[in-house]
């Protein structure tokens, strides 16, 4: 029998060997990895030169391509005769809207076709602070109306025209409302609906404070974006001899018959009005009241209601405007079944309208968010409106009776707020 001595000598002979063994073939792996990596670090090096060589590439060939582009808009082609001097016009100019509107009408159901038609119809033009100074603003109060050049920002095809202008086509004809489905050039029409979705309107100017103007008789929906304003000229702007087209001349063409507000709008409206006062536009709901009168005296129904009656899902209704388009199936123009809406300030005014042209209103809800807005309301304007003209003292009350005696005032004065209202306001409301 071996010693042990001889035993551990082995042992420690064959861990020695072993251990020697396992460093020669780590030593191996690590030079193979660290050569793999060599090569892996040439071979990335060698891809970045050549995209990036690519890259030079593609830029100096779209440098080309740009110079040449250049130089043939330049020189006249040889089937078209070019002034010698005439300038290559830039493919486009970025615009951006200085302000947005504020207005009675919260959808553009309702809101009236053109200017002016809806004197009580009022609107605030909130100027972008960092975009347009107050100073900017300076003597325009001085002018009566004011034209506003807008952007029909809820044009259902609004984002294809400008994202991608290859795929959107251009309708030539539109259908017109006061044709009754005819269809008219687009051009020869008012329609949201153009080669470049911008609006002009006139609006009468009621009072101008830092960066807010105040609007009537406006054909503006909420959250319209302004790209531009200007002073309305009457020398220049107004057109005497000015001419239109036959089927323009039709007066009352879109005009109601009558307009009933049953004794449920009635008592509801109040309500409504204690919530929505705060940030509306008008003195008082009886204001508000003259409002809805005004502006459900045209009918405001787009070409297919009146010839389909229907509902409208208000969140994705189609546009009212002169672009509206229409079912080919026509129908009877009335269905008592159907109960259209109106929203006016944060308030759905619900009717119907049979087929005499007949309007009956029967509600009024509070829209959710009614009133939670942060608008310039009547009350920040009140100062301003009341210092135009000769202000009467008098409620809304006095002008619908036509009381104006101070005894009757004094009496009934406990029990209702008293408005500053102008004599122009007075003369206004007496009309409705």
């Amino acid at each position: 029998m071996a010693p042990p001595q001889s035993i551990a000598a082995a042992a420690l002979a064959a861990t020695a060997a072993a251990v020697v063994l396992a460093s020669l073939l780590y030593r191996r792996k690590c030079g193979r990895l660290a050569a793999r990596v060599r090569d892996l670090e040439a071979a990335l090096a060698a891809a970045a030169e050549k995209a990036a060589s690519e890259r030079r590439g593609r830029v100096r060939a779209q440098q080309s391509l740009r110079r040449a582009l250049a130089l043939s808009e330049k020189e006249p082609r040889a089937d078209e005769a070019r002034p010698a001097k005439a300038a290559a016009a830039p493919a486009s100019y970025p615009m951006a809207p200085i302000g947005t509107v504020q207005s009675c009408f919260s959808t553009r159901n309702g809101t009236p076709r053109q200017p002016l038609v809806v004197t009580l119809a009022r609107a605030t033009v909130a100027l972008d602070p960092s975009l347009v100074p107050a100073a900017a603003l300076e003597g325009l109060a001085s002018y009566s109306h004011c034209w506003i050049l807008y952007v029909f920002h809820l044009n259902t095809d609004l984002d294809k025209m400008w994202k991608d202008p290859a795929r959107s086509k251009l309708k030539a004809k539109v259908r017109v409302p006061r044709l009754k489905g005819g269809k008219m050039g687009v051009l020869a029409t008012r329609s949201p609906h153009r080669p470049n979705p911008i609006g002009l309107s006139v609006a009468k100017v009621e009072a101008v404070d830092g960066h807010a103007i105040l609007l009537s008789g406006v054909d503006l929906v909420d959250g319209t974006p302004v790209l531009d304003i200007k002073p309305y000229l009457p020398y220049s702007d107004s057109v005497k001899s000015a001419a239109v087209p036959d089927w323009l001349e039709v007066d009352g063409a879109l005009a109601v018959e009558s307009i009933r507000f049953s004794e449920h709008f009635i008592s509801a409206l109040p309500l409504c009005w204690a919530h929505a006062q705060k940030q509306s536009l008008y003195a008082s709901a009886d204001e508000f009241h003259d409002l809805i009168k005004q502006v459900l005296s045209w009918d405001i129904r787009s070409l297919s209601q009146r010839i389909r009656p229907h509902q409208v899902n208000m969140e994705t209704e189609t546009n009212h405007h002169n672009g509206e388009e229409a079912d080919e199936n026509h129908g009877n123009g009335a269905c008592p079944g159907v109960i259209y809406h109106l929203h006016l300030e944060g308030i759905d005014v619900s009717y119907r309208i049979d087929q005499g042209s007949n309007i009956v209103v029967e509600d009024a809800t509070l829209l959710p968010g009614a009133g939670n807005q942060n608008r310039h309301g009547y009350l920040a304007w009140r100062d301003k409106l009341g210092s135009s003209g000769a202000p009467l003292f008098v409620a809304t009350k006095f002008l619908a009776k036509g009381v104006l005696n101070h005894s009757s005032m004094a009496k009934e004065c406990r029990n209702i707020t008293v408005d500053i209202v102008t004599t122009k306001n007075f003369i206004t409301r007496r009309k409705y």
